[in-house]
């Protein structure tokens, strides 16, 4: 692989353009590049057959800022239509490989509004029970005035009554949990795949350093899934890919523990390179083509770079897309350097 095989391209024509397009009218695109656009048309221009596998952690549908636009609805026709363009541009015996939180949350007004009501954290001893009683005798009372027959704040008499001193995400009151890998694992198998195998990502916490804890009986999220989808055809197993140590650390084990990237100073969802460099490692051989049809920064391309493969990256942001090929062509650059032992 070389440096200059490395560039950012923009698709001019959108998806609903691409769809009066036949295929043979569009060109493939090329290995070592980086485009930007549209994941659902630009996948379709990859060359069947061509990609070894292909690693990629999606939208996860919990608020981020590219996927706010998203509704629950959007965000699952969106991830099939992903994983079914896949089947036909991943060669027999290659591995589609998703990585993405195994629950997801996300409002549900059928839901009962009171869900916790944590003792330990309350400032003021004054219950429920005590505040509706309060109501029930002062009718004509707004909540300043009852917090003052109650000697506590007005903010203690909102919570209280509301129960609104829960956090966010999947610990909010009316959010409704649902798992991820059912859904993820049926559109797979409605694309053709198998699932093969599964990893578990265990990181470092970004609140481990601190006093961060859940305000329910929910658990503080840890950890995340590697789902391995097969399509039928002969895999061939190496195993010197691997260091034999490097095997019985992890090759062959089904948990992780990678620490996680904790400044996403370029990217608001990063993973570690490591992460990426163990999927690479285990699933492909080198000069095969590894494919991120979410490249984000570049952390795939670059983790392909780095055990010489080639590589194919997609990215909707032109921001990021731009931030991925520049990062490609510093890892040229240095792997470049380390070939001529500089």
């Amino acid at each position: 692989m070389e440096a200059i095989t490395t560039a950012l391209d923009s698709v001019p024509i959108g998806l609903a353009n691409y769809e009066k397009q036949s295929i043979d009218s569009l060109d493939y695109l090329k290995d070592n590049k980086i485009y930007c656009g549209d994941a659902r048309y630009l996948l379709r221009r990859i060359q069947p057959e061509s990609v070894a596998l292909s690693f990629w952690s999606p939208p996860y549908f919990v608020g981020k800022s590219y996927e706010r636009t998203l509704s629950f609805q959007d965000w699952q026709h969106l991830l099939e239509q992903v994983i079914s363009l896949h089947f036909p541009i991943v060669k027999a015996g290659g591995f589609l490989v998703v990585n993405i939180a195994d629950i997801l949350s996300f409002p549900d007004p059928s839901m009962p509004r009171i869900q916790a009501d944590n003792i330990r954290n309350k400032k003021a001893k004054v219950t429920r029970e005590q505040v509706v009683s309060a109501q029930q005798a002062y009718p004509e009372y707004n909540r300043y005035q009852l917090a003052a027959i109650l000697g506590c704040s007005e903010q203690t008499i909102d919570r209280r009554l509301k129960n609104n001193n829960i956090r966010g995400g999947k610990y909010a009151v009316q959010r409704k949990v649902k798992l991820v890998g059912g859904l993820i694992d049926e559109w797979a198998s409605r694309a053709g795949f198998y699932l093969y195998d599964r990893r578990i990502w265990v990181k470092d916490p970004a609140w481990e350093n601190c006093q961060w804890h859940s305000l329910s009986y929910r658990s503080v999220d840890e950890f995340e899934y590697l789902y391995i989808f097969w399509k039928p055809g002969i895999t061939l197993v190496d195993r010197n890919r691997l260091r034999e140590r490097e095997w019985g650390e992890w090759g062959s084990r089904a948990v992780w523990y990678i620490p996680s990237v904790r400044a996403n100073q370029q990217h608001e969802a990063q993973f570690p390179i490591e992460l990426a460099r163990r999927v690479i490692r285990l699933l492909s051989a080198p000069n095969e083509l590894i494919l991120d049809c979410y490249v984000g920064s570049g952390t795939t391309a670059i983790a392909a770079i780095k055990e010489h493969r080639r590589y194919l990256g997609i990215e909707l942001l032109p921001k990021y897309a731009e931030l991925a090929c520049k990062q490609c062509l510093r890892a040229h650059e240095l792997e470049a350097q380390c070939d001529l032992g500089l």
